[in-house]
């Protein structure tokens, strides 16, 4: 004997067949009253920090570092970096508060997306006040800036093709009182900056004597960030 064939549920319609299940389930959403806009924002927020969120932080502490490997700073990237991070750090907070508040499973759950961006932020600023980006570039650049400092001379515009020194753009080598002086092109945030290399020892801070408006950092070894003020 062959099974019976069950048949259609639901109420039939006058002059037709019975509706089918999926007919009365979408008759059922159809129907369903649509999400208003703080229940959408609030179904957003409570989800994890996930493919847009997590690179915009990565970029974001990129460009921080990037800012830190310039002697003096970077205007541009400091601008961008501050922006965005005071931005991602807003809307992260915001999410945290709504997740704590609507979906604390999800916290749970998904435990590791939400702390990456603290432990983002936290390496940013560890490796900034250690001083390792601008330490890295000028020991990656060292030897070619040593170089062009011996085929400029004391003093002396870089040609076009010798700008990129490095990992550096340098405009310009200059000497005061033994201590030879590269300009980095968009270096400083106010003020002009660059590196600077000294045999001897050299005070930072302050105003030394013969060398103007020049104030001097010690970044490593021999080598010096300076800031014209």
């Amino acid at each position: 004997m062959s099974a019976a064939i069950p048949e259609p549920t639901g109420p039939a319609p006058q002059g037709g067949q019975p509706g089918t299940g999926e007919e009365s389930v979408a008759k059922l959403i159809s129907i369903a009253p649509r999400p208003t806009l703080a229940q959408r924002l609030i179904s957003w927020a409570s989800r994890p920090p996930g493919k847009l969120y997590l690179p915009s932080c990565v970029i974001v502490a990129l460009v921080l570092l990037y800012e830190d490997s310039v002697p003096g700073g970077h205007l541009t990237s400091f601008v961008l970096g501050l922006g965005g991070g005071a931005v991602l750090a807003t809307m992260g907070a915001l999410r945290l508060g709504i997740a704590m508040t609507v979906a604390r499973p999800m916290i749970r759950y998904y435990w590791l997306r939400w702390i990456t961006p603290p432990l983002i932020a936290l390496a940013a600023v560890a490796l900034s006040l250690a001083d390792v980006p601008l330490q890295a570039r000028v020991d990656a650049s060292a030897a070619d800036l040593l170089h062009l400092r011996e085929t400029t001379g004391s003093s002396g515009v870089v040609l076009p093709e010798e700008r990129w020194t490095g990992f550096y753009p340098i405009s310009e080598v200059s000497e005061r009182e033994g201590v030879t002086l590269f300009t980095v092109e968009g270096a400083g945030l106010l003020k002009k900056s660059g590196l600077a290399y000294s045999p001897k020892a050299l005070e930072t801070d302050v105003f030394l004597p013969g060398h103007g408006n020049v104030v001097y950092e010690h970044v490593k070894g021999n080598w010096y960030s300076w800031t014209d003020y």
